[in-house]
């Protein structure tokens, strides 16, 4: 049987991913877009959906799995604040994520296809972008909150 200490590496590596890739995606799409080079956007928005749906999907649904087993594990009770909290706001953190990731990979399109029209970018690409941008802070704030229930664990 895996141990506690195993599957707790395991949650503590995919939350990691999870963050950091979603911070360094939105990293890189939000300077991407504020330089100004449809080309760069183009590949930059590539790479972001890529990394969503090789990294940050994966490590999503690892998250409450390797969670879950570890709450079993420990005995802690399910009506815990600290897990209720928790489980709230990474609901409310996927709410903001599925709109982003719908919209990252609009503007991927849009981005290729004036990239390869040797045109500007559309103004929908830009609402989109303005979307994905606000739609992010809330998500990672969240998450921020997730972690810091996760190690101090409140009554």
């Amino acid at each position: 049987m895996v141990d506690y200490l195993t599957i707790k590496t395991i949650h503590i590596l995919s939350s990691v991913l999870l963050v950091g890739t979603g911070f360094g995606t939105a990293f890189y799409l939000y300077f991407a877009n504020r330089s100004g080079s449809v080309e760069t956007i183009a590949v930059v928005s590539k790479l972001v959906v890529r990394a969503d749906w090789w990294f940050t999907t994966p490590a999503v649904i690892v998250q409450p799995l390797s969670g879950a087993w570890m709450i079993y594990l420990a005995g802690y009770p399910l009506d815990a604040l600290w897990i209720k909290a928790s489980l709230a706001l990474y609901v409310l953190a996927g709410a903001c994520w599925l709109p982003v990731v719908w919209y990252q990979i609009r503007m991927g399109k849009l981005a290729l296809a004036a990239h390869a029209a040797s045109t500007e970018l559309p103004a929908l690409y830009w609402r989109y972008a303005r979307r994905w941008e606000l739609l992010g802070y809330p998500a990672f704030v969240a998450m921020l909150a997730v972690y810091w229930l996760m190690v101090n664990k409140p009554a």
